[in-house]
């Protein structure tokens, strides 16, 4: 499986911050937000695309999206720790 890597806040730096943009739907919006880098290595990009298929409901599979969001989720608890 290729790499993910989450670049936690150490516990002295403030981990939230005001972001605007626009989301998947293409809404915008304006919100203070847990700011949290998902880190790709570029020699993983390739892999990571060829596991998910934007048209495919299923993609990527249950042990996949399962790894992405514990690494998220792992970085969300010590950001707000």
């Amino acid at each position: 499986m290729p790499s993910i890597l989450i670049d936690s806040p150490r516990p002295d730096q403030d981990s939230t911050a005001s972001v605007s943009g626009t989301d998947t739907d293409g809404a915008a919006f304006d919100e203070e937000a847990v700011v949290i880098a998902v880190l790709i290595p570029t020699a993983d990009v390739a892999a990571w695309q060829a596991l998910y298929t934007e048209s495919d409901a299923a993609s990527p599979s249950e042990a996949d999206s399962r790894t992405i969001a514990r690494a998220v989720l792992d970085a969300l608890a010590v950001a707000t720790a």
